[in-house]
C-alpha cells in the first residue's frame, strides 16, 4: 500500500535516504570542516592550532631580533638533531667560539670580540632554532595524536599535514641563508634568501589563521553564509593582503642590507625625494635587491601605497550591510594607521631595535587583520535584523 504524499512536497527535491542500520549517515563535506557531532575533535585541534599562531608569531619576532642583534651566523653548522643541546662545558663553548671565529663576519666585522660577547649573541641564534624545533614537535605530536585517534575530519588531513612540510621548508630554507653568509666575503645573509626565509613564515602562519577561522564555523554554516558573501570586498581584501606581504618581503630586503639605518630623515630621504645614488650598482638590477637608498626608497613608496589602498578598501566596507564585517576592517584600518606610524618611527631612530621589533609584530596583526576581514567578507556572520539596522 503506496503512503500519500504531502500535497505541497517539492517533486524536484529527492526524498532523504534513510539510513539502514547499521550504515554511517551521509557527511557534509563542503569546505572540508567539521560537521558530525564529535565537537571535542573540532574544539581540541582549534586549541592546537592556536598554540602553532601563537609560537610561529613568536618565531618571527624572535627571527627579527635575531637579525636586529646580528646573532644570526653565530651558529656555523646545522644540526637539527644534536644542535638542540647548545655547549654545556668550557671547552664546547671554546669549540664552538673557534668555529665562528673561522667565519667572515667574525674577521671582516668583529675581529677581537670576547667569549662572552660571543655567547650573547649566540643564545639569540640558539632560542631561534630551539623555538622552530619545539614547533616542529607541538606540530607533530598534535597531528599523530589526531590522526592516531581518528579525530581529523574528512577533507582535513591533507591540510593539517601540510602544515608540517611547510615547516621542514622552513627549517631547511633558514639554514641555506644563514650558509650564505658564512662563504666569501659576507658578513650578512643574503637579503632576498632573508625575505624568502621571511616571507615563508607568514605564509605559514596565515595559512594557520585561515584554518582557525574556517574551523570555528561548521560547515553547513559556511555554506549558508557564503550566499551572502560581498564578492568586491573579498576581492579587494585578497589585493590587500598580497600588498602587504609584498610589503613584509620588502622590509626584509630592507632589514638585509641594514638600509633601514642608512636614511634616517622623513618625509625626504637625505634631503631628496629619490637619492641620486639609488641606481649607482650594476648591473642595474642588483639596485633593488643590494643599494640601501633604492630599496628604502620601494619600502616607502610600498607603503604608501598600502595607506591609500587600505583607506580605499575601508571605504567601501561602509556599505556591507554586516555588522561584524564592517567591524573587522574598522581593526584592519586602525592597525594600518599604527604600522604606517611605527614605520616612520624606526626610519627616523635608525631602525632602533625596540622600535624595529615592534613595526614587525605589526606587520604580523595588520596581515592577521586583512585576513580576518576577507574570511568575514566570503562568510558573513549571522545577525539580526536589529543588528544590520546598526
Amino acid at each position: 500500500m503506496s503512503t500519500r504524499r504531502p500535497i505541497f512536497e517539492e517533486v524536484s527535491d529527492p526524498a532523504p535516504k534513510r539510513a539502514t542500520p547499521g550504515e554511517r549517515p551521509e557527511r557534509n563535506g563542503a569546505a572540508g570542516l567539521i560537521d558530525t557531532p564529535d565537537t571535542g575533535a573540532r574544539r581540541g585541534i582549534r586549541i592546537w592550532l592556536w598554540i602553532l599562531l601563537l609560537m610561529v608569531m613568536t618565531m618571527i619576532a624572535v627571527g627579527g631580533l635575531t637579525r636586529l642583534t646580528d646573532s644570526g651566523l653565530s651558529i656555523t653548522q646545522w644540526k637539527p638533531i644534536s644542535g638542540a643541546l647548545p655547549p654545556l662545558s668550557a671547552a664546547d663553548w671554546q669549540d664552538a667560539f673557534q668555529k665562528y671565529q673561522a667565519s667572515p663576519e667574525y674577521k671582516l666585522q668583529n675581529k677581537g670580540m670576547s667569549l662572552s660577547a660571543f655567547q650573547s649573541i649566540y643564545w639569540w641564534e640558539w632560542g631561534h632554532r630551539e623555538l622552530g624545533r619545539l614547533i616542529g614537535v607541538v606540530w607533530a605530536l598534535g597531528f599523530f595524536g589526531f590522526l592516531l585517534a581518528g579525530k581529523i575530519p574528512r577533507g582535513w588531513r591533507g591540510r593539517l599535514f601540510l602544515l608540517g612540510v611547510l615547516g621542514g621548508l622552513q627549517g631547511a630554507l633558514g639554514w641555506w641563508m644563514v650558509s650564505s653568509g658564512l662563504v666569501g666575503r659576507m658578513v650578512d645573509v643574503a637579503s632576498y634568501r632573508l625575505a624568502m626565509h621571511l616571507g615563508l613564515g607568514f605564509i605559514i602562519m596565515g595559512t594557520i589563521l585561515w584554518f582557525l577561522m574556517g574551523l570555528g564555523r561548521t560547515g553547513v554554516d559556511l555554506l549558508q553564509a557564503r550566499r551572502a558573501r560581498e564578492p568586491r570586498l573579498q576581492r579587494l581584501s585578497s589585493i590587500m593582503a598580497g600588498l602587504v606581504f609584498f610589503q613584509v618581503i620588502l622590509g626584509a630586503l630592507v632589514a638585509g642590507i641594514d638600509a633601514g639605518r642608512s636614511y634616517v630623515d622623513w618625509p625626504l630621504m637625505d634631503g631628496s625625494f629619490l637619492p641620486p645614488e639609488s641606481f649607482d650598482l650594476s648591473p642595474l638590477w642588483s639596485n633593488f635587491f643590494e643599494n640601501a637608498a633604492l630599496v628604502q626608497f620601494d619600502h616607502r613608496m610600498i607603503g604608501y601605497l598600502v595607506f591609500l589602498f587600505g583607506a580605499t578598501l575601508w571605504w567601501q566596507s561602509r556599505n556591507s550591510p554586516h555588522r561584524a564585517t564592517r567591524l573587522a576592517f574598522d581593526w584592519m584600518m586602525a592597525m594600518i594607521l599604527l604600522q604606517v606610524s611605527l614605520g616612520i618611527a624606526t626610519v627616523m631612530n635608525a631602525a632602533a631595535p625596540h622600535i624595529a621589533i615592534v613595526h614587525q609584530v605589526g606587520a604580523i596583526l595588520t596581515l592577521g587583520l586583512i585576513l580576518r576581514a576577507r574570511f568575514l567578507s566570503a562568510y558573513p556572520l549571522p545577525q539580526s535584523l536589529r543588528q544590520g539596522a546598526a
